[in-house]
């Protein structure tokens, strides 16, 4: 059959008109065994779900703001992949969440739908745009943590928790490298190229110590082994950074910075003042036009 163009062509191989990405697409855990583990209570694992899921979320919202502003159009299309790999993982844990706290709330519901009070997303990844350097300095610190919590959660008693960290271990294994490799090219590089680097990690460098601060919810999961202590994986996340920084020339940040005083702030809805500005640009059209379709 001949289309006239290639939006009429999506349509009918869909047969959906709704054919934009993002749309029209079966639910992320369609057919999945979604019952709650038993020992298991499906109120925190909602909530470990949210946790992991806004960070996913707002990291990659973070990450296309990169689009058109990267230094290369290779490192654009590098990054690019890096927000979808992790909205992709937001996906699936804001689908569990629905699914584990009783309300059955879909994934657009949770991003499109929740204030501000709402996100358990911890601050590094809300912090503005700054420059290359400070970008490589966040996505090194995020995707060492959240590596290290993945490879822990592929034993998780909940198995389709489990299936989610295995796929994400996968990919954020490429984000960790693509971090470090430029880390070191930029500490290893210029004097200019140095000392932007340096910069980049002694500002986000404060907001690491939330990341290993324990919520009363991770810790009870943990002790169900359904979730992780974040307090475990320090030593994993000091080891690597320190064999990156190395490469890199670059001195490694003040230890007694991962303590983290307000490390639960994020994970208790209390965010930064960067977190309302970017919630209106996320949800504005959702917002616009609730259950609206195009």
């Amino acid at each position: 059959m001949s289309f006239d163009n290639a939006y009429e062509a999506l349509a009918d191989a869909t047969d959906d008109s709704r054919w934009a990405f993002g749309t029209g697409f079966t639910e992320p855990l369609h057919g999945v065994d979604g019952a709650v583990p038993s020992g298991v209570d499906g109120a925190d694992l909602a909530a470990y779900c949210l946790m992991l899921g806004d960070d996913a979320l707002i990291m990659s919202h973070r990450l296309q703001e990169w689009c058109t502003n990267a230094p290369e159009l290779e490192e654009e299309l590098a990054i690019a992949n890096v927000a979808l790999d992790l909205l992709g993982q937001a996906r699936l844990l804001l689908a569990r969440a629905g699914k584990t706290d009783g309300t059955d709330r879909g994934e657009d519901d949770y991003a499109f739908l929740r204030a501000e009070h709402e996100f358990r997303n911890v601050h590094l990844v809300e912090l503005p745009r700054g420059d290359f350097a400070q970008l490589i300095a966040v996505l090194l610190i995020f995707s060492t943590w959240r590596l290290a919590l993945l490879d822990r959660l592929v034993s998780s008693a909940d198995p389709v928790l489990a299936a989610i960290a295995a796929k994400g271990v996968k990919e954020v294994t490429y984000h960790r490298d693509y971090a470090a490799r430029w880390t070191v090219r930029l500490g290893d590089g210029t004097e200019l190229s140095h000392e932007r680097m340096r910069a980049g990690l002694d500002a986000v460098w404060p907001l690491a110590g939330e990341l290993f601060v324990p919520h009363e919810i991770e810790l009870r999961l943990a002790e169900a082994g359904a979730g992780v202590d974040p307090a475990a994986l320090r030593a994993e996340f000091e080891d690597v950074l320190a064999q990156v920084l190395s490469a890199a020339t670059l001195r490694v940040p003040d230890a007694a910075g991962l303590t983290g005083a307000s490390g639960r702030a994020g994970r208790d809805g209390v965010h930064t003042e960067s977190m309302g500005p970017l919630l209106a640009e996320l949800q504005s059209v959702a917002r616009a036009h609730p259950e609206g379709t195009w």
